[in-house]
């Protein structure tokens, strides 16, 4: 039997998503209904609510004044963590290099020794945390990386409790393994890279929890040739491949990410022309993550070259403790301040370009009728408040599967 979950009507705009040659389908003086947790319909008030009345509906949502946008889809977090390197965050303003702290024993690989001393459930209750920190800030669907193990066991718990918590959590968490983040004390590239193949691959699949998964490519990481290994033998186990892509040189990452037919290539501060018309041609979504380059005081992914070049882009978080930000209403403001983004162009790749990004296109990141209606409402009559507000969650209330679960329509508990 249907149910109409929820109106909300007289919104000042209901963005949909992106329309034709990508542009930013919005409707004005509008509003939606949600059945059976899907849109049913989107369009002037007047229309929606003549077939759906609100007084019908369990949830009726008075947004008058308000924007109304799709939920975020977060494409690239390491969001499931342990410790505190809030000092490295003071160490790089003094002027120290990220790739100097991970050679004397910090970053990855000091979070690394956390996360194997941390117990199960301390992991979940963090990452849980971590939900509750987004969601809040409008985001409905958000990739989590592993990553932080380093050995099977600890990869696999950290995988677990990724399922732990998407299973408890009204955010959708999707789970991707990344044995190959860093290589660990006592070995080198070459033996780490047989370890991640050999050891953690086969362990990984038989749990059954990761959809993909990720390597970084890097200078002093992993090799091109190590990278394809890893992702190689990744997709004899049915995952998905992604690359951390040309961060802080051009290793060619990039061109491996559309050789592999990855998902994405994520990254890409030092991408060349070369790079995005591999990816574009090969259909590999660009994930960009301003809020690294923020972090690090680097220079920003050029987003301008990647639209030019007809590609569709997605940009996300990047949350770890490095860049310690959960929110993408953060992260659409640096993409058009630092990027050159317009507001339209970035809240697409906040949403779509994420839902692409998570092989999710026609499942989410859009307001399309069929579509599940993850919505998130801006207390503002226009899109563009969310990065013109930076700093501030402009985000009100957000509905999961048309279901309040976070501000002033519905908590989750």
């Amino acid at each position: 039997m249907t149910e109409l979950t929820t109106v909300v009507y007289d919104a000042s705009e209901i963005v949909v998503g992106p329309g034709e040659s990508e542009t930013l389908e919005r409707h004005a003086d509008a509003a939606l209904a949600v059945v059976d947790g899907r849109v049913a319909a989107v369009g002037p008030t007047d229309a929606v609510t003549d077939e759906y009345p609100p007084g019908t509906a369990t949830h009726a949502i008075d947004a008058d004044g308000r924007s109304v946008i799709p939920g975020f889809v977060d494409s690239h977090t390491h969001g499931l963590f342990a410790g505190d390197r809030s000092d490295e965050f003071a160490a790089k303003l003094r002027g120290k290099e990220y790739q100097e702290i991970l050679a004397e024993g910090g970053g990855i690989l000091r979070t690394v020794r956390a996360v194997r001393e941390a117990s199960d459930e301390r992991l979940r209750s963090n990452l849980l945390g971590h939900l509750d920190t987004m969601l809040a800030h409008g985001t409905t669907t958000v990739e989590v990386k592993s990553g932080y193990g380093l050995d099977a066991e600890t990869e696999c718990r950290m995988l677990d409790a990724i399922r732990r918590a998407d299973e408890a959590h009204p955010v959708d968490v999707v789970p991707t393994f990344m044995g190959a983040h860093a290589v660990p004390d006592g070995t080198d590239a070459e033996a780490y890279t047989e370890r991640v193949i050999d050891e953690q691959l086969p362990a990984v699949a038989d749990q059954g929890i990761a959809e993909f998964c990720d390597v970084f490519c890097e200078e002093d990481v992993f090799s091109v040739a190590q990278s394809r290994r890893v992702l190689e033998a990744g997709m004899e186990y049915g995952l998905t491949p992604k690359v951390h892509a040309e961060e802080f040189v051009r290793l060619g990452g990039a061109g491996l990410a559309a050789d592999v037919d990855a998902a994405s290539a994520d990254h890409l501060l030092h991408a060349n022309d070369e790079d995005r018309a591999a990816l574009v041609e090969a259909g590999v979504t660009p994930v960009l993550l301003p809020g690294t380059a923020f972090s690090l005081g680097a220079d920003y992914a050029d987003a301008r070259a990647f639209l030019d070049e007809g590609g569709s882009v997605a940009v996300a978080t990047d949350f770890n403790p490095n860049c310690h930000s959960g929110s993408m209403g953060f992260a659409i403001a640096l993409a058009c301040v630092g990027m050159g983004m317009t507001p339209a162009e970035a809240l697409l790749a906040g949403t779509h370009g994420g839902a692409r990004a998570l092989n999710r296109a026609g499942r989410g990141g859009t307001l399309r009728e069929g579509m599940p209606a993850d919505v998130a409402i801006v207390d503002a009559p226009s899109h563009v408040h969310v990065p013109y507000n930076f700093g501030v969650n402009t985000v009100e209330t957000v509905l999961k599967n048309g279901e309040p679960v976070s501000g002033t329509e519905g908590n989750h508990e």
